[in-house]
């Protein structure tokens, strides 16, 4: 097991949960890059196929738990996104 690659993720870690509190609090999507959090999910994708195929180790479980957090804020930016689509649509009268 790798010490430093425990503290990379717990650090990366230890930041979502702000994150997704403050994307499902604010219901916007300002400030937010999709693409970013799509690269962060691949990325993840990668450590935890690397760690299945060649390390196996305790860490695994760090990249998951990341993995499921930024997933998390992904699906909160389509949230955002659909109430922001829906607040612009103005009624026929």
């Amino acid at each position: 097991m790798s010490v430093f690659e425990a503290l990379m993720l717990l650090s990366f870690g230890a930041a979502w949960p702000a994150q997704i509190y403050k994307s499902y609090k604010s219901r916007k999507t300002a400030g937010k890059s999709v693409a970013f959090l799509y690269i962060l999910i691949f990325g993840y994708l990668c450590g935890i196929t690397n760690k299945i195929l060649y390390q196996r180790d305790i860490v695994m479980i760090l990249y998951i738990i990341n993995l499921i957090m930024v997933s998390t804020d992904l699906c909160l930016y389509y949230r955002n996104k659909r109430l922001e689509k829906n607040e612009n649509i103005t009624p026929i009268m």
